[in-house]
């Protein structure tokens, strides 16, 4: 039930950034970009992962003790990197996003919460 909550928060907020020309997390539209990112810009389905994922790393930081947060600060920099490596590869982006996700996601069930 609290994933549900989790997943509905990201939910709304991503569908308040649908149009936007940029992907959650950095902008589409700037002249220096990476291979992934254009990848992500170009592919529909990579730039939702994006906001979903940049939407829950939003909420969960909001959430955690400040040790948790920059641990999780620091895994999301080495996941980054990883993003990066996939250059403009759609199905290892995918598959990064969704591993990144699932970290995400396990990361909130794993938060105490006063009944």
């Amino acid at each position: 039930m609290r994933l549900n909550h989790l997943a509905a928060a990201t939910f709304l907020v991503s569908m308040g950034m649908a149009g936007a020309s940029h992907a959650a997390s950095f902008d589409c539209e700037a002249q220096n970009l990476k291979p992934d990112e254009k990848t992500i810009c170009d592919v529909r389905a990579l730039n939702d992962a994006d906001v979903r994922m940049v939407t829950t790393f939003d909420l969960l930081s909001g959430l955690l003790a400040m040790g948790a947060r920059g641990t999780m600060q620091d895994q999301q920099t080495e996941w980054l990197k990883k993003r990066q490596a996939c250059e403009a590869d759609v199905a290892c982006l995918k598959t990064s996003y969704e591993e990144r996700l699932k970290v995400l996601n396990d990361t909130y069930k794993q938060i105490n919460r006063p009944l």
